[in-house]
């Protein structure tokens, strides 16, 4: 510990001296003659912004940028005449020649591959070769309309499932939407929609996840070094940015499934200045099912989950710009056994709500200020008879933060910022009534200020070498009011510690250095190598093996710890014919403290606070990843394959002695394909196996005093069957009419009909007359082959 503290405070030395000699660089060029040319980049159709466009020398191709967030890039250059390239994946290169004698601003559209423009079009390749050329590691970017190509289950379009088809990423569960980075936990993932956080991902339990394709602009995971903007997780950051709205005409997008419907509008509220979009989806099996169900025990019983997207922006000039944005949606859930007189109900969901504000200091200083609002929220009730319960958690988050990205010259990009966030946990807080006898659990809220900063620069030291060097500071303070309940070994409360409003209960700091490289050997090739510290804060506890909405999010507090984590990693990448395909080789460890899980044998008791019942040990988690993409042409897909091992230790489980993590998979294999026969067909595909999931097998059963006591073998010994499936589609695309513009999807999920184990289930049968006890063990699957169909439309 003392050797790991001693290298991140050196690591901390050179990030600050770095960044202080860079401000002394930077002031020694006001004497020379640079000039910077800035600008946004947009879509010509619908005017929206483009991220992670490239602007570069197309000659010498010795300096680049990359526009960010907003679309927005800077490049500071010598006095001279420079002939930019402007490319983005999927869209018409452009190439501009520009006499920079003074400081210029140029914005630019860019249209989609196939449209007709004025402007001089290059008829080549993009250049995408960030892969090589960048010092991110583990980052990956989706488009949306290629994800559009691929099945879905039940035709809904889902990027968490895409994203699990990516190396290093696995699933929590046969046709669950929650996952698995690197060995990490499910709340170890930073989930972000328009920057606010998204604490519950799933409808259906988890089977599809809360986000529309529809209203989604940009898709970005990164589970490698996580930049220093980003925070407060171990594992990964999945940063989802909503469509701005058509700034030039009104659209409406859609589309009628087997599950649900869905209905976007966007389109200028004053032409090239503001516009909005607002998207929504529900969906109507059940409400289609309710005559059959009526004539049933279970009349009454109904299920439906809906969203809301909506965002509004408004350009008061080339400076500044208003954004507006918000997410709305539920799942409820009613069951009624009507000949038991027992019902139960299940609301649960996320708000968020982000106020942005951007503006150019100059056209080096670019800010983004936002507040953010999000509140999940859970409830659970039960009745029978004269008995009722309920019991509600959640956690609600306000957040205000400024980020800066600042460009001095070509071959630095900086960045840097503060975050506040005041959290409210309600980990359980339950009631209920037994006749006219009316109880109260104990509703003991949890209060927290998080606060952050950051500086991080991406400098290129040579045309060979580049640098990305950042550090976050960060601090939680656990704040009352607050009951600190002391509890004797029956886990009785036999004393209380009362905090007021606002005060200091317990704080933690955290100082998180992250540093990449990258070496380039050849125009196509190049090595990286990073590694990273981070402090997660907040903690996602579970009862069972997957993410439910019932999962408890809990603070770091005077019993808790903030668990920490550092991941090394280093790989080779390749681009090869013109950046059409990518490859790449990565390898990673990751060291975790402080890992947090229920003791086992828990028992949820009501009164009782459940920091109370944890336990804590470490993790590790190592492996190796292969990907190659194919970026561009009638057939383009990717081949993803991940060997790894995931473990951890407790010294209260398995005798302490490491085990397999439920998570762990060897093997993980994933082939993507998407292929455009022809202007109306489009087809795809998607093929995953993987190493069968580890659980403990009951290896004895014995009769004592009549009643059965189960024998377990060694934790997370056994695994149950390899999984694997493949899923096709095929989206026919109708003629176009007019302004109106339809096609059909048609997708199989699971075509071989392939019995994936969804859990083991266990029969035991005692025979009286012989004193024996029989347990046979049954593979139960969930989802054999299934069909759909989705009818699109665009007008």
């Amino acid at each position: 510990m003392e050797k790991e503290r001693s290298l991140r405070s050196r690591i901390l030395g050179c990030a600050v001296f770095s960044l202080i000699t860079l401000l002394l660089f930077c002031s020694s060029l006001s004497a020379q003659e640079k000039y910077t040319i800035s600008g946004y980049l947009k879509d010509a159709e619908s005017g929206e912004t483009l991220i992670g466009a490239n602007v570069f020398d197309a000659r010498e191709k010795s300096f680049g940028a990359t526009t960010n967030l907003y679309g927005f890039f800077s490049i500071t250059l010598e006095a001279g005449v420079y002939e930019l390239e402007f490319s983005y994946i999927g869209y018409e290169s452009v190439r501009a020649r520009v006499d920079l004698q003074e400081d210029l601003v140029y914005n630019l559209e860019m249209n989609l591959k196939g449209f007709a423009s004025s402007q001089e079009i290059v008829v080549k390749a993009e250049r995408q070769d960030e892969n090589v050329n960048s010092a991110d590691m583990g980052t990956v970017e989706l488009s949306v309309d290629k994800i559009k190509t691929l099945p879905a289950l039940l035709g809904e379009v889902d990027v968490l499932k895409t994203i699990q088809l990516l190396p290093g990423v696995m699933s929590s569960g046969e046709g669950n939407s929650g996952f698995y980075v690197r060995g990490g936990g499910p709340d170890q993932n930073l989930i972000l929609l328009d920057d606010a956080t998204v604490f519950n991902t799933g409808h259906l339990l988890g089977f599809f996840s809360v986000f529309n394709a529809d209203a989604i602009k940009n898709t970005t995971l990164i589970k490698g070094g996580m930049p220093a903007q980003y925070g407060g997780r171990l594992s990964s950051v999945l940063d989802i940015s909503m469509k701005d709205g058509n700034m030039k005409k009104f659209q409406a997008t859609g589309g009628i499934g087997l599950l649900s419907s869905r209905l976007t509008l966007e389109g200028p509220l004053k032409k090239e200045v503001s516009s909005f979009m607002i998207s929504g989806r529900r969906t109507y099996a059940f409400e289609l099912a309710q005559p059959g169900i009526n004539r049933t025990d279970f009349a009454g019983t109904s299920y439906y989950f809906y969203d809301l997207n909506a965002k509004v922006n408004y350009r008061f000039s080339d400076k500044d710009r208003l954004y507006l944005s918000g997410y709305f949606g539920r799942d409820v859930l009613t069951y009624k056994f009507n000949n038991r007189d027992l019902d139960l109900n299940m609301p649960y969901g996320n708000i968020t709500g982000t106020l942005r504000w951007n503006h150019l200091f100059s056209n080096k200083l670019f800010m983004n200020a936002s507040a953010i609002y999000n509140d999940y929220q859970f409830k659970f009730g039960f009745g029978a008879s004269d008995f009722e319960f309920t019991l509600e958690s959640g956690v609600k988050d306000a957040n205000l933060k400024v980020d800066f990205d600042y460009y001095p010259v070509s071959t630095h990009k900086i960045k840097f910022g503060a975050n506040y966030t005041y959290h409210t946990f309600i980990p359980n807080a339950a009631s209920g009534r037994s006749g006219d006898v009316e109880f109260a659990g104990i509703e003991n809220r949890q209060y927290a200020n998080e606060y952050a900063i950051y500086a991080q620069d991406e400098v290129d030291l040579a045309d060979w070498l580049k640098v990305n060097l950042g550090v976050r500071w960060s601090r939680l303070q656990q704040i009352g009011p607050y009951e600190q309940y002391l509890y004797d070994d029956f886990s009785i409360p036999r004393d209380t510690i009362f905090f007021g409003r606002g005060e200091s209960i317990q704080s933690y700091s955290s100082i998180e250095p992250r540093i990449s490289a990258r070496i380039k050997l050849d125009e196509v090739s190049s090595m990286k190598a990073g590694v990273s510290w981070n402090a997660q804060y907040l903690h996602l506890v579970s009862v069972g093996n997957t993410s439910l909405p019932a999962d408890l999010w809990l603070p770091s507090n005077v019993k808790v710890e903030p668990q920490r984590g550092v991941q090394y990693s280093a790989g080779y990448f390749r681009n090869f014919q013109d950046n059409m395909y990518e490859a790449s080789v990565e390898l990673y460890y990751k060291d975790m403290k402080n890992q947090i899980r229920y003791a086992p044998g828990y028992v949820p008791e009501l009164g009782v606070d459940p920091d109370e019942s944890f336990i804590y040990g470490s993790g590790r988690s190592y492996g190796s990843e292969f990907f190659v993409r194919k970026n561009f042409g009638a057939a383009n897909g990717w081949i993803g394959y991940t060997i790894s091992k995931t473990d951890r230790q407790f010294d209260e489980i398995n005798e302490g002695r490491r085990f397999p993590a439920k998570y762990d998979r060897t093997h993980d294999l994933s082939v993507v394909l998407s292929y455009e026969l022809s202007e109306k067909w489009t087809f795809g595909g998607a093929f995953i196996y993987g190493t069968g999931t580890a659980f403990t097998l009951p290896i004895g059963r014995y009769l004592i005093n009549g009643d059965v006591v189960n024998q377990y073998g060694d934790v997370n010994s056994y695994r149950i069957k390899d999984y694997h499936r493949m899923d096709l589609s095929a989206t026919y695309k109708s003629n176009k009419q007019k302004k109106w513009d339809s096609s059909w999807t048609f997708s199989v999920y699971n075509i071989y009909n392939r019995k994936n184990t969804f859990f083991i289930f266990y029969d035991a049968e005692f025979m009286l007359e012989e004193g024996s006890l029989s347990t046979k063990a049954y593979s139960v699957a969930l989802f054999p082959i299934i069909p759909s169909v989705t009818y699109n439309f665009k007008f």
